[in-house]
């Protein structure tokens, strides 16, 4: 089962039951860290989903140093699913971390489906924050001085590790339940 039909099926089947539940702005939320998978994955991504008319939400005005706005928060809380793209990278962003903890308010809230993408990262790695992941996360931890957040993302990013999703890399892919 490739990810677009995945994510059809998923659309199809959620839009009929959740529209009169819950008003979706959007099908699609992806999360994601840019400097890492913007070009090489996420820009590719997008033009699929577009192209297969999912409408999709993406963050592409959000400057270093800004808080999250409560506009992007809303965007993800009207998101009928989440795609999260867990990369080397996505711990250096305190803003990618507090979309996670929103999209996993959505999953508990909402209902919202939530899609881990592990690109060039394992969830294994995720889980329990090891090697690379791991050291990133212990940098931020470092940097950040707030165990109260730090704790809630460990927990988050254990969660979303042990939600189904799909491993990218090298142009593999793979997947997990």
């Amino acid at each position: 089962m490739t990810s677009s039909m995945a994510l059809q099926g998923a659309s199809s089947s959620l839009s009929s039951t959740s529209s009169s539940i819950h008003s979706w702005t959007h099908d699609v939320f992806l999360s994601f860290r840019g400097e890492d998978v913007c070009q090489k994955f996420i820009s590719h991504l997008y033009h699929a989903l577009h192209h297969r008319g999912i409408n999709t939400g993406i963050d592409k005005n959000l400057e270093r140093g800004e808080e999250i706005s409560p506009e992007l928060f809303k965007a993800i809380e009207r998101s009928m699913i989440s795609i999260i793209v867990l990369s080397k990278n996505y711990l250096e962003s305190r803003w990618c971390l507090d979309e996670l903890l929103k999209i996993i308010e959505c999953k508990e809230n909402v209902k919202q489906i939530v899609l881990p993408l592990f690109y060039d990262v394992s969830s294994s790695e995720v889980r329990h924050q090891k090697g690379n992941f791991g050291e990133a996360f212990a940098k931020l931890g470092c940097k950040i001085k707030d165990e109260e957040n730090v704790t809630k993302w460990k927990a988050a990013l254990q969660k979303v590790a042990n939600f189904f999703g799909f491993t990218l890399g090298d142009r593999q892919v793979s997947y997990h339940c």
